[in-house]
């Protein structure tokens, strides 16, 4: 006679049977695989998923320092497994009865049902601090796998900003102002008077915090200022203290430019000092840049400046309209040495395009005289390059005369609000 196939009925009602309380690690495992010979005649995995469990916990001490978290690893790991498994296994006694086990363990053990894993099966985990593996839990979950979305925002020179939104704008800002302010990042800038007399201003300060994140990362906090650009947080470290990779500060030039990778975030930071002033920029996956509560709205990345602090650039003036209006010979303020045409002639030394950087710049020089502004505005249309994710939008340039976008052929505008505070500046 063959041998019988033993009932799976009892052992699979014990979860719900007996106290979990009685349940240690080891007992949940044993019982588990003793069961596991209820289902061999079908594909389901689900022994393997129990043994790799077994494997991953077998050498834990429970009186030690540290257990809980590995043990929660290895049990988020246990129930990626089942999951991966779950069309295979439907109907399988021995599957259910494994996951309401882990259910149960987990509550015992305050687990999170989402967190770091411990690695047994490539095909089953992921990287929570690592954001590309967000998407391979979205589809261990059953959601359509896309691509993110990513925004950029920067801002440079007197000071220019440009949104979440590809909106460019012109401000005053003078002190301290939020450019971003969500539940994982919070950055902000403070900005002085360039030179005296002049609404001109530029940022000579920034603070970002990185928000504590799972296991991922500790609160983190980053303090540049002119002349003093770390290469590491206000602690004195370079990185996340949980994990080395998920966070870290890299100096790409000596108290000049250091970048910032919260990959646990998918978020890049340059922050760079030329001359006097500092410019940032960033890209930021967009379900992280707009999770923020009503109450932080005040962000000049999300909404731009405030309209008592925007310069206005609703509407457009020819370049030549500017040229007619201010002196050609010489200016009038002590500090600016140029005029339209040698301003116009040195940023395009720097920026070949004449879009909106190209007038950016120009707009600096003839407000501030100061030559690092070419560099700056130069410096931040390089970070769109590197980090903006559509190409097609790098470039910026002002409307016609008929009021459509500008191609690289056609003729290039200024806005009024431009023209309105350089006139300022030289009367």
């Amino acid at each position: 006679m063959g041998r019988a196939v033993p009932s799976c009925t009892a052992e699979a009602e014990w979860p719900r049977r007996l106290p979990s309380a009685t349940f240690g690690p080891i007992a949940v495992l044993g019982l588990l695989l003793s069961t596991a010979d209820c289902q061999l005649q079908t594909p389901c995995r689900i022994q393997k998923c129990t043994t790799d469990f077994m494997s991953l916990t077998s050498h834990l001490n429970s009186a030690l320092d540290g257990f809980d978290l590995e043990f929660c690893k290895a049990l988020r790991a246990y129930a990626a497994c089942t999951y991966h498994n779950s069309k295979v296994c439907r109907g399988n006694l021995v599957y259910h009865s494994a996951v309401l086990g882990i259910s149960d363990l987990m509550s015992q053990r305050n687990c999170s049902k989402d967190g770091p894993t411990s690695s047994t099966n490539h095909e089953v985990t992921h990287d929570p601090c690592n954001y590309s593996g967000h998407a391979g839990a979205r589809e261990h979950r059953g959601e359509e796998q896309t691509s993110p979305t990513f925004l950029f925002c920067g801002l440079f020179g007197d000071p220019h900003l440009r949104t979440f939104k590809d909106h460019f704008q012109t401000c005053k800002v003078e002190g301290a102002w939020p450019l971003i302010d969500n539940n994982y990042l919070s950055v902000q800038v403070t900005n002085v008077p360039v030179v005296p007399g002049s609404s001109a201003t530029a940022t000579n300060k920034i603070t970002i915090i990185f928000k504590s994140y799972r296991d991922c990362t500790d609160q983190k906090v980053y303090q540049a200022v002119t002349d003093d650009l770390p290469a590491a947080f206000v602690d004195g470290t370079s990185g996340s203290d949980r994990n080395t990779k998920s966070l870290r500060i890299v100096e790409k030039v000596g108290g000049k430019y250091v970048e910032m990778h919260a990959r646990y975030i998918g978020t890049t930071v340059y922050i760079r000092q030329l001359g006097h002033y500092l410019t940032m920029a960033i890209r930021m996956p967009q379900e992280f840049a707009m999770a923020y509560e009503e109450s932080q709205d005040l962000q000049l990345c999300v909404n731009g400046c405030p309209s008592s602090e925007c310069i206005d650039d609703s509407g457009h003036l020819p370049l030549s309209v500017m040229g007619q209006l201010l002196p050609q010979s010489g200016a009038t303020h002590p500090w600016s040495v140029y005029t339209l045409e040698t301003a116009t002639t040195k940023c395009h030394e720097k920026i070949l395009v004449k879009d909106i950087y190209f007038y950016s710049c120009v707009f600096d020089l003839l407000t501030t005289g100061d030559v690092n502004f070419t560099a700056a505005a130069h410096s931040a249309l390089k970070d769109v390059e590197a980090l903006h994710p559509r190409k097609e939008h790098w470039h910026i340039f002002p409307s016609n005369e008929s009021g459509g976008g500008v191609g690289k052929g056609s003729k290039f505008f200024v806005s009024p609000g431009l023209v309105c505070l350089i006139l300022a500046a030289f009367l």
